[in-house]
């Protein structure tokens, strides 16, 4: 199937592992020129290097740090400096921030900060441009609706869940989506953290997945690249779970 993504552009944050590395790859692959965002410049120029090996468009590394007020607004300046517009927005930064009782309210914020708040201002920094060109895809890389203990990301994530709902319904007239994708258990460096060693892994899976195993990014990034294609005009608002079938919820 052609995809129709061929001179396309995206940014995508958190891309120096995981889900968003994998996410860039998929894009550059059909022809999107991407720029990439995180932290570890190091990990973005290896990730550059991999996908200009493959014979594809180097992507461009954008050196961010998501915590720092006002870098929403700077990094999509310099996305559109770099790639002279922002066609897609895949919104991938950001982690799991469980918390007890007790917690800060300085650690709450922290972790809606980087959980909501910059989501929705790279989005809302990128959207105006989206407008002016009719087109537009947003994806947010988000999580769990099912908690099970106090999580500041769950919290921000379902903020993200609600913000786009509202947020698809204002800008599908102008030829944009907005949808979130909720991951389960996919291989990743945080993944790999609580789960170290193959037999916790293989034991998690079969009490709570019923699939039997951990997701790859890529199975991820496959739904990501065609939500973010002209293929998917029709799909917009939604929050679409990636998880093998491990939430228990039907709606």
């Amino acid at each position: 199937m052609d995809l129709r993504l061929d001179g396309k552009t995206a940014l995508v944050t958190g891309a120096s592992s995981g889900i968003g590395r994998a996410v860039a790859k998929a894009l550059a692959r059909e022809g999107v020129r991407v720029g990439v965002a995180a932290r570890r410049t190091r990990f973005l120029d290896t990730l550059a290097d991999e996908i200009e090996q493959e014979g594809l468009q180097r992507p461009t590394p954008l050196e961010i740090d998501l915590s720092r007020d006002g870098a929403a607004v700077a990094l999509v300046a310099d996305a559109r400096d770099s790639l002279g517009r922002i066609d897609i927005l895949v919104n991938s930064a950001g982690g799991s921030r469980p918390v007890s009782v007790d917690a800060s309210s300085d650690q709450w914020n922290e972790g809606m900060t980087l959980n909501f708040v910059r989501v929705r201002e790279l989005t809302h920094a990128a959207v105006h441009h989206m407008i002016e060109g009719r087109w537009g895809r947003i994806l947010n890389i988000t999580g769990t609706s099912e908690p099970r203990g106090l999580n500041v990301a769950n919290s921000a994530k379902a903020a993200v869940h609600a913000w786009s709902k509202g947020l698809s319904r204002e800008v599908a007239k102008h030829g944009i989506t907005v949808n979130s994708l909720q991951p389960g258990y996919i291989v990743s460096d945080q993944m790999m953290r609580m789960y170290p060693d193959e037999a916790s892994r293989r034991d998690v899976a079969a009490r709570e997945i019923p699939v039997g195993r951990f997701g790859d990014p890529g199975e991820l990034a496959d739904l990501a690249v065609f939500l973010a294609s002209p293929r998917a005009a029709y799909i917009t608002g939604t929050a679409i779970y990636v998880d093998g079938g491990m939430s228990r919820f039907a709606f």
